[in-house]
């Protein structure tokens, strides 16, 4: 059986960004699914792919990534969602934990370290639901 890949949709109004973690995306063997502009297109496209991943800027047009994440663990609370900040604010950081997000990952880094954290984020994330389907399978 082959394995499915994983879908993924980025969110973010910059698109040198959105290019980045694209490329980076899909160089991991990940599909994107959509690439949102702002907030209220993000959470359309949720909709319309489900993605297994989002990748989330705080700071965007019309609905803000926070706003978002939480519509979105509204609808789906397993969703591994990623924000993506510029900002390192101690307490939009723990915002964004305490309202879903499994990570958050610092846009000015590297590409090598966006890649390495995106990497790890989904390994971890993997790992964990591997662990719950384990125990409710026992």
């Amino acid at each position: 059986m082959e394995k499915r890949k994983a879908r993924v949709l980025i969110a973010d109004d910059e698109p040198h960004i959105r290019s980045l973690i694209s490329l980076i995306v899909t160089s991991l063997g990940a599909e994107v699914v959509g690439e949102a502009t702002d907030g209220e297109q993000a959470l359309s496209m949720y909709k319309q792919f489900s993605p297994d991943m989002v990748l989330l800027d705080i700071n965007m047009p019309k609905v803000d990534g926070i706003s978002v994440l939480k519509k979105i663990m509204a609808i789906n609370n397993r969703t591994l969602v990623v924000m993506l900040t510029s900002l390192n604010a101690l307490e939009t950081v723990k915002d964004c934990i305490d309202s879903g997000a499994y990570n958050y990952i610092l846009k000015n880094m590297t590409a090598e370290e966006l890649r390495k954290a995106i990497s790890e984020t989904w390994g971890e994330y993997m790992a964990e639901i591997k662990a719950v389907n384990k125990v409710a399978q026992s």
